[in-house]
């Protein structure tokens, strides 16, 4: 049981460092899918035939829907964003979980853009018969659920949505708005609506309003970016130069504000294993007994809040560990670390640190705190291969990997104590110290030598002499026995008297 109960605990502390360093691994892989997927929408126009100063605009939807939705996971955010490509009158070219519609021109010049931006219905039916359209306006406005002419003529066709251009182009839009607000007002009053809704909804980026926003981006980068997905060139190079990247992106801010939810997960997980004994103990008290422990409850109490709170520091470190390395924050090496080491090494870290502690204060021997390092390297090995390997059997993310690390923990546990009980036998029998990781105590025990005849002079204790009245007693005959002298021979034998300690016992 002994082996059990080690290999428990070891798992109970591992298991929720694991879990968030996982957490903080899927928190990085998630942005870097997200960053694959606004590269392949690029690359997905490889081939097309269209210029890239038609292309721009294309490229301009997916640059900031994607970008948004980048910025969402890398701030923990659930608000997402969606290209249309609809041709559908005055739709939409990118709507949103978050009740909000965005409407994207990317024309030569701030003045084009912003006209465009603001063209009223009416004006949308006059291009319209400019390319060949046969339908009369009650038709064409019918045909699109418009009915009231008198009222919508005059209506911006995209009223509602936010309105996207280009970030070089956002002043000169702006003014161009003003100057047609103050031109209107004297000249045709019922036009100046359109403008002012436009100006007041527009924008270079897409925004929910709670802080996620997309990445702002001007003419020039768009017809770049264009040119390169007509020939499918947009690489991971290509977007980190444009500050698209996990070491751009993934500030310090957002890795402590992971670690801490990551620690919050962990902290429950370790609560749960540090109770789920004293429950059970708690349990058995009743079957037995017919009635409850008051103390049993006090230690899962004691129990819980000690395991949520070492299980709370542990997850957090182990997540912001994990989420700084595979972001790329402390360099391209420690991209490929693995989550369960650094779960693993976190155990042993902190645990090594406490015991360091209590070797300082006197608390513990520093043999004792090499033993305790050395079973803890051992039982993690066997939990990170335990872990592993039925983590490649049960494909359930984390789930299959505790699983296996349990009984690697145990298995660990086990074999580990059957290996030091064979060490220290040898250890006894050789006088081996194993480079002084070993004390081989030669002293003879103070029952040993009173037994031979030596006086044992215990300094650590201090016996006064009490103070006894003389009595007087009546003297007893008393007949006086005769007891032969006899030879007594005893043997010597060695074993574990303290931790990593052999002496006489």
């Amino acid at each position: 049981m002994e082996g059990f109960a080690e290999g428990y605990s070891f798992f109970e502390k591992n298991s929720g460092s694991y879990t968030a360093a996982a957490m903080g691994d899927a928190y990085v892989r998630d942005i870097s899918d997200a960053i694959g997927v606004l590269r392949d929408d690029m690359n997905a126009f490889n081939g097309f035939n269209t210029k890239p100063d038609a292309l721009k605009g294309d490229i301009a939807e997916f640059w900031h829907s994607d970008t948004f939705n980048i910025n969402a996971i890398v701030r923990g955010s659930k608000s997402r964003t969606y290209v249309n490509r609809s041709h559908d009158f005055a739709s939409a070219d990118v709507s949103s979980n978050f009740g909000k519609n965005f409407g994207l021109k990317y024309y030569k010049t701030g003045a084009e853009s912003a006209k465009q931006q603001a063209k009223s219905v009416f004006e949308k039916f006059k291009e319209y018969q400019s390319q060949g359209g046969k339908d009369s306006l009650d038709e064409y406005l019918a045909k699109r659920g418009l009915d009231d002419i008198d009222t919508i003529l005059n209506d911006p066709i995209y009223s509602g949505q936010l309105r996207v251009i280009p970030k070089d182009q956002l002043e000169e839009a702006t003014k161009w708005l003003q100057r047609k607000i103050l031109e209107e007002g004297s000249k045709r009053p019922e036009q100046v609506a359109r403008y002012q809704e436009t100006l007041k909804m527009l924008t270079d980026k897409i925004k929910d309003g709670k802080g996620t926003e997309s990445i702002a981006l001007t003419k020039e980068e768009a017809e770049q970016l264009a040119r390169l997905a007509k020939e499918g060139k947009i690489t991971n190079e290509t977007l980190k130069k444009l500050g698209i990247s996990t070491e751009e992106l993934i500030k310090y801010e957002y890795v402590m504000k992971q670690a801490f939810k990551a620690g919050v997960s962990a902290a429950t997980i370790s609560m749960v294993l540090k109770v789920a004994p004293e429950i059970y103990k708690a349990i058995s008290y009743l079957i037995r007994n017919g009635e409850l422990d008051e103390k049993q409850f006090r230690k899962i109490g004691f129990a819980a809040l000690n395991g949520s709170t070492e299980g709370f520091v542990r997850g957090s470190v182990s997540a912001a560990i994990t989420t700084a390395c595979k972001a790329g924050l402390w360099g391209e090496a420690f991209k490929s670390v693995n989550p369960s080491v650094v779960g693993a090494v976190t155990v042993i870290a902190i645990d090594t640190m406490k015991n360091a502690f209590n070797v300082a204060i006197g608390k513990m021997q520093s043999r004792e705190l090499a033993s305790e390092l050395l079973k803890e390297m051992f039982v993690s090995t066997c939990s990170l291969i335990g872990g592993g390997v039925s983590q490649a059997f049960i494909e359930i993310p984390i789930l299959g990997f505790m699983l296996g690390s349990f009984i690697g923990s145990v298995v660990g546990s086990f074999a580990y104590n059957l290996g030091y009980n064979v060490f220290i036998s040898f250890c006894i029998d050789t006088g081996f110290t194993m480079f002084g990781l070993v004390d081989q105590n030669y002293e003879l025990p103070d029952e040993v030598m009173e037994a031979v005849g030596f006086e044992v002079f215990r300094y650590e204790e201090f016996n006064y002499e009490e103070f006894k009245p003389e009595e007087f007693e009546l003297k007893e005959f008393q007949v006086e026995e005769f007891e032969t002298e006899t030879l007594s021979i005893g043997f010597l034998r060695r074993g574990v008297i303290s931790v990593q300690q052999i002496g006489y016992v």
